[in-house]
């Protein structure tokens, strides 16, 4: 449950349903706003976990952030919707007094050398070129005078006031109840529930003449027309039981969290060294203390991911190459005077070309949700509106090529080609 209380409750059952208008695998963030977006287009909907709870395994790991800074107007537009459902999300989901702990506090991109600033400058005269104007270029002198804890190497930032954080599984949460459609939730004429069937790995996926027919669990089987995998990590394991080649790459994420180390400012936006890819957030008192490596190797996808000291070492210590401390010279005094920290650890689950996979396979009937890369707390709002818009074919806004029947044109489809992309570094 998200960390407040609520007066809402889940549609949760022990018995595994017949039949389903849709279903939907899968119970993170992704799979919770897909549930939320076809029970609002009237679809009754059945989301199966083999977790007994929403929003444990890659959700509960995640950072908690959105931003608008992507370096592709496709990317903006998808997480704009996003942010735009999260900013009025109470209302919009139906949750009289809900709170998705919302925090635009910003994102603060530092360069260290001349390099990094010339990239800064060439990605922001792109971003401003495909509508992101409210990015700005501050030189490193602007940079400290607006956010004075950072050091005196930074001679460059891209910063925008607009992103920030949120409590990621209080919102996946408020997308399940807002589906759940329980007492005290205000739905639209029309809308559906949604059933969440928790504790219930699914085993198979029934196709009949090239068509998902059914769900396949250890329980039992639900009937369905319409599937929907949004199993992140395991997106390609459970694609391959409907025998598609998902091309999706789970990858080690860490956090380091540090609680009440009264250095941090807890007024400050996410800053990033450009350099390292080494970033924090405020957080309980103190911070989320993080580094994404091209070089991490590719892994299975798993239940328990295991977490490594050595990683906030390199980012804690500040004689490591990695240490956040080369920006923001407060971590060493953090350092010095020894704070504890616990390490928390999920999967990201990367594509090639490192964009979401949103739309139909070659199976009639099942469709994916994921690879978002490490995007999928702030792409889950207008991916799955996409998704379901296609589904039902009612686009309410752009439909990103899905009504289409090829790949041209089309940068989330499974079929489009797929880039190996660059890195980023959050």
């Amino acid at each position: 449950m998200p960390s407040h209380p609520v007066p809402y409750r889940l549609r949760a059952t022990d018995r595994l349903p017949e039949t389903a208008d849709l279903v939907v695998v899968g119970a993170g963030i992704v799979g919770c706003a897909t549930a939320f977006r076809a029970a609002r287009a009237g679809l009754r909907t059945v989301v199966v976990d083999a977790r007994p709870r929403p929003a444990t395994l890659t959700t509960a790991a995640a950072t908690g952030a959105f931003r608008l800074q992507f370096d592709n107007a496709e990317e903006v537009a998808l997480v704009r919707e996003g942010v735009e459902l999260y900013s009025d999300f109470a209302v919009r989901a139906g949750l009289p007094g809900y709170d998705v702990g919302l925090r635009p506090q910003g994102y603060l991109f530092c360069a260290r050398d001349d390099d990094g600033a010339a990239r800064q400058r060439e990605l922001v005269a792109r971003q401003h070129a495909f509508g992101l104007t409210d990015v700005e270029l501050l030189d490193g002198d602007e940079v400290r005078r607006r956010f004075p804890y950072v050091a005196d190497s930074v001679v460059s930032g891209r910063f925008r006031a607009g992103d920030g954080f949120i409590d990621q599984v209080g919102l996946a949460w408020g997308y399940a109840l807002a589906a759940s459609g329980g007492p005290g939730v205000e739905r639209p004429p029309g809308a559906a529930e949604a059933t969440f069937v928790l504790g219930q790995r699914v085993s198979g996926l029934r196709i009949v003449g090239g068509r998902i027919v059914a769900v396949e669990t250890h329980d039992g089987a639900i009937a369905a027309p319409i599937v929907v995998l949004a199993t992140g990590p395991f997106l390609a394991r459970t694609a391959g039981l409907a025998g598609l080649d998902v091309p999706i790459a789970p990858t080690r994420r860490q956090k380091v969290i540090v609680a009440d180390a009264a250095e941090v400012p807890h007024d400050a936006p996410m800053t990033i060294d450009e350099a390292t890819g080494a970033h924090w957030r405020p957080a309980l008192g103190g911070a989320y203390v993080l580094l994404t490596e091209a070089s991490t190797a590719r892994s299975d996808a798993a239940w328990s991911v295991p977490t490594s000291a050595d990683y906030a070492f390199r980012l804690l210590d500040p004689a490591s190459a990695d240490a956040v401390a080369h920006v923001a010279p407060f971590w060493a005094d953090v350092w010095e005077r020894g704070v504890s920290w616990v390490l928390h650890a999920g999967q990201y689950e990367y594509t090639p070309d490192h964009r979401p996979i949103v739309g139909p396979t070659p199976v009639d009937g099942l469709w994916l949700n994921g690879g978002w890369s490490g995007h999928g707390v702030m792409g889950s709002g207008g991916g799955s509106r996409l998704l379901i818009d296609a589904i039902t074919g009612g686009f309410s806004g752009p439909d990103w090529g899905l009504r289409g029947d090829g790949p041209d044109g089309q940068p989330f489809r499974l079929d489009r080609p797929m880039n190996v992309g660059r890195h980023d570094v959050l």
